[in-house]
């Protein structure tokens, strides 16, 4: 995904999304919890961290993420996201049809693994 950035007299505007079907949400994560890893087959999500340092998981690589870093998620694509000592906020962008059972969970710390797709959010 590309951000566009337009430059205005008092200042300017990110652009993230355009004519495009999509569904925004900013996530909030307790310091030292973790979504599941999961996938999505129907979207591609976009993340932005809004506030504190997160560590992400992307299929096999983990980063550290900063107040303002980005990354793009494509189909199919293990991720994770787990606050590290404070909480963060993060805002996805999801491109695709969006349905909350569109997750397929390998990993997760609450106990809402099934067989293949998860209904439980």
């Amino acid at each position: 995904m590309k951000i566009n950035f337009t430059k205005k007299p008092w200042g300017g505007f990110e652009t993230f999304t355009k004519n495009e079907k999509s569904t925004v949400k900013i996530l909030i994560i307790k310091p030292g919890q973790m979504i599941s890893l999961q996938k999505h087959n129907n979207r591609k999500e976009f993340w932005k961290i809004l506030e504190n340092s997160a560590k992400v998981t992307i299929g096999k690589k983990i980063v550290k993420l900063k107040k303002g870093d980005t990354i793009a998620i494509k189909k199919n694509t293990f991720h994770r996201i787990e606050a590290l000592s404070k909480e963060v906020r993060v805002l996805e962008i999801s491109f695709g049809k969006f349905d909350e059972k569109d997750i397929t969970r390998i990993d997760d710390v609450y106990g809402r693994i099934k067989n293949e797709r998860t209904k439980k959010s």
